[in-house]
């Protein structure tokens, strides 16, 4: 009788190793950035920073590949299902708050950008607040929104269309739909990422954000980087999320009823679309 059926919808997650693993690879993996940064202990910075981000890796594998097994063989009960999908909710509801941030100073810059020349004159603060006075601020020069963002604009809002084709597919048992839809999905991703790298490039090249004229503005690039590159780094993200989809796709993993990592991958996928939906409007266009 002790080892008899549960009689009850909840899954008792089997003894793991993967908490205690991921915790001190993610530990040694900031160690190593900090002495990377500030060479301290006369350690080899990257190569510990390296190998913490392997362990974080081989962490990441191993414990996804574990809920992958539980599902497959029936732990993922309805009301697991339900706390699962709760969970992706809540994760992407703290995605919100991580880009809210970057907007607010991003609307704080740009909205009060005059009550910057009625700061005192105190000392070097003086140049820089007059160059804050006016958004964008002096000797900054901003893309032209029409070009390169419009076309990851079209690309992002054709992979959001690409996403929900492979997830009605999935639900309807069309797998060859659902394979294709993924394919072009990745792909879509694959060229957004190809596009905004390019897009920087030029952008340092050209010392657009960073020329001597624009000396005392840097917080514009560094807004900038921050919040189109975070969001760079969320479209990668979901693009190796939505890679595994498609390899999970192939394995047979996904069922008209039972497919729940797709549509969290989806789910992601359109939060993605909708944050640079904001970026493009204010930061390109608006504010541009």
């Amino acid at each position: 009788m002790a080892h008899a059926a549960p009689k009850h919808d909840y899954h008792l997650v089997d003894p793991s190793p993967w908490p205690l693993v991921a915790s001190i690879a993610v530990t040694v993996m900031m160690v190593g950035a900090v002495v990377w940064m500030k060479g301290l202990f006369g350690l080899s910075g990257p190569g510990v920073f390296a190998a913490g981000l392997a362990g974080v890796l081989y962490s990441m594998f191993g414990w996804w590949a574990d809920v992958v097994k539980e599902g497959r063989r029936g732990d993922h009960t309805p009301v697991v299902s339900i706390g699962l999908r709760y969970g992706m909710v809540l994760f992407i509801a703290s995605e919100v708050m991580f880009f809210a941030a970057f907007f607010w100073i991003f609307f704080e810059m740009a909205l009060f950008a005059e009550a910057r020349a009625l700061i005192p004159e105190v000392g070097n603060w003086a140049d820089t607040a007059r160059s804050w006075s006016t958004w964008p601020p002096q000797g900054v020069e901003t893309l032209n929104a029409w070009q390169l963002p419009l076309l990851n604009t079209i690309i992002l809002l054709l992979s959001g269309t690409t996403v929900t084709w492979a997830h009605h597919a999935l639900q309807i048992g069309d797998r060859k739909g659902a394979l294709w839809g993924l394919i072009l999905t990745v792909g879509l991703g694959i060229f957004f990422t190809a596009v905004q790298a390019y897009e920087y490039s030029h952008i340092l090249h050209e010392n657009l954000f960073f020329s001597d004229e624009a000396a005392n503005s840097g917080l514009y690039g560094s807004i900038f980087f921050l919040a189109t590159g975070f969001h760079g780094f969320h479209v990668l993200v979901g693009t190796l999320f939505l890679t595994v989809c498609l390899f999970r796709l192939l394995a047979g993993h996904f069922s008209p009823e039972k497919h729940f990592g797709f549509e969290a991958a989806a789910w992601y996928w359109h939060f993605v679309d909708v944050v640079w939906l904001f970026l493009f409007a204010f930061v390109y266009v608006v504010f541009g």
